[in-house]
């Protein structure tokens, strides 16, 4: 009975310990599985998410014949006091061809405020194929009590979604941005600091 009790008593440690562990892994990839994610959207352009590319290949990409649509889409979160728009709504770019956009945001609070944006377009099949090479998303943005500023966008359509059964017939790409607070204490107090 007692060798029982001892066995027993062991293959309960054993169950908690693994229990433990498998936990512990679980947590790891919770805290793992964000970053994985954005590098996996990125990738793929799954979610509307568009890809980030250096000068040295924007050049080396050659411009179709073919013309699409690329409509701008501007958003403001709620605890942002800035107004944000595109400079023109829609834009008629060629394939492959680097293209800019201005969009305009304006601080229109009593204080300097850090705003980022995020991104996405639509279609999502499209993401994989729309090619930003300068943006302002890429960093965060401080603005001075009233200021307003241009932010430019510069990018392509890859000629690759031409040759894509999914994405061929595609003749209107959405750029969509929303801009949220930032609760970056130095770039704020560096704004505070400029005043």
């Amino acid at each position: 009975m007692a060798t029982m009790q001892t066995s027993l008593s062991g293959r309960n440690r054993r169950s908690a310990i693994m229990a433990g562990l498998l936990g512990l892994g679980m947590l790891g990839l919770g805290f793992a599985a964000v970053p994985l994610y954005e590098v996996f959207c990125r990738v793929t352009g799954y979610a509307g998410t568009t890809q980030r590319v250096g000068e040295e290949q924007a050049a080396t990409v050659q411009a179709t014949s073919k013309v699409m649509s690329i409509r701008f889409d501007s958003n403001v979160n709620s605890a942002l006091p800035w107004s944000f728009k595109p400079e023109q709504a829609v834009d008629h770019v060629t394939v492959g061809a680097r293209d800019m956009a201005i969009f305009i945001a304006t601080n229109n609070s009593d204080e300097p405020v850090v705003g980022t944006a995020t991104f996405n377009v639509t279609p999502l099949l499209a993401g994989q194929y729309f090619n930003k090479i300068q943006c302002f998303c890429f960093s965060e943005q401080l603005l001075k009590p009233g200021q307003t500023m241009r932010m430019p966008v510069l990018y392509y359509v890859d000629p690759a979604i031409l040759d894509d059964p999914e994405t061929k017939d595609i003749k209107e790409i959405t750029l969509s941005y929303t801009f949220y607070r930032s609760t970056d204490e130095q770039a704020l107090d560096a704004g505070k600091g400029d005043s």
